[in-house]
């Protein structure tokens, strides 16, 4: 009992808490980080360094091979959330770095199916002291061929399919990633974790990416984020439209509601493609 009401007024307290400095993170990481809905901060470690295809497209980094940490201020210090993006001969020296920091791996599966070279994501959650996660996380990623800073920020490309048609066929609006459209769909109800309500923006939000695939055709993959009611639903609609999952898993352990994860794939003319995921989507209690 006394838990649930610590828990509790943590959660109340976190609204009105200090806010947090950064810079040290940033430090930590070499990059600074992007500010999201929640009073969330994301750090970004794209794969640049690994060449990976898949149903013969080669992948950018933004569209599957993104690794990425997100921190929110809670009492006592952050809360943080990821996704790691893996070779398999990474993944063991990886989770050797993270236990040592007390950083919990919460699930570690594929997404793609067909890929190569194989390819494996790691799921981590953390709680405490910012910088001393920061450093934990950092150290795994060292033992990795993740680029040890980020790029300089280049011009965005043109868009190289009709972004506007997507976004209205989709029924949601995007931003551009590089040369990959990427949009977020929120759930409607609050997701809590331990009584502490857990943001759409570290990571449980449906995402979806297009690839440009040339002459307004693109690859699609991403995740929906389902209830359990849900997921046979989403799986009808995507099959009738021609799109595969590609996996269905957990990424957290003990959240409410229970969430499940479909990682999907397709390729086709990218307004059709469009029209097929907005069918899945109105088949979740997603924000409209």
């Amino acid at each position: 009992m006394r838990l649930a009401y610590v828990t509790a007024f943590c959660a109340l307290a976190a609204h009105n808490l200090p806010a947090q400095n950064w810079n040290a993170v940033d430090s930590v990481f070499a990059r600074k980080g992007s500010l999201q809905p929640g009073d969330v901060v994301k750090y970004s470690f794209p794969r640049s360094d690994l060449d990976v295809t898949a149903n013969g497209l080669k992948l950018e980094p933004a569209f599957a091979l993104g690794s990425w940490v997100a921190f929110k201020r809670i009492p006592g210090g952050s809360m943080a959330m990821g996704d790691l993006v893996l070779t398999s001969e990474e993944v063991g020296r990886v989770i050797v770095k993270l236990q040592a920091a007390g950083i919990d791996q919460t699930a570690l599966h594929n997404h793609l199916l067909g890929e190569s070279p194989r390819v494996m994501y790691m799921h981590i959650s953390a709680h405490g002291d910012p910088l001393k996660i920061a450093q934990g996380i950092h150290a795994a990623l060292a033992v990795t061929g993740t680029p040890p800073a980020a790029s300089a920020a280049a011009a965005p490309p043109p868009a190289e399919i009709d972004t506007a048609a997507v976004a209205a066929a989709l029924g949601y609006h995007g931003r551009m990633s590089g040369r990959v459209y990427q949009v977020s769909v929120p759930r409607r109800e609050r997701v809590v974790e331990n009584e502490m309500e857990i943001p759409a923006s570290m990571g449980l939000a449906t995402a979806i990416n297009f690839q440009p695939a040339g002459a307004g055709k693109a690859a699609i993959t991403g995740d929906f984020v389902m209830t359990a009611g849900e997921v046979n639903r989403v799986i009808r609609a995507l099959e009738k439209n021609n799109i595969q999952p590609t996996g269905l898993h957990s990424h957290m352990l003990d959240e409410t509601p229970r969430l499940f994860f479909m990682h999907f794939w397709g390729s086709g003319d990218a307004v059709t493609l469009a029209t097929g995921l907005s069918a899945a989507l109105k088949e979740m209690d997603v924000s409209r």
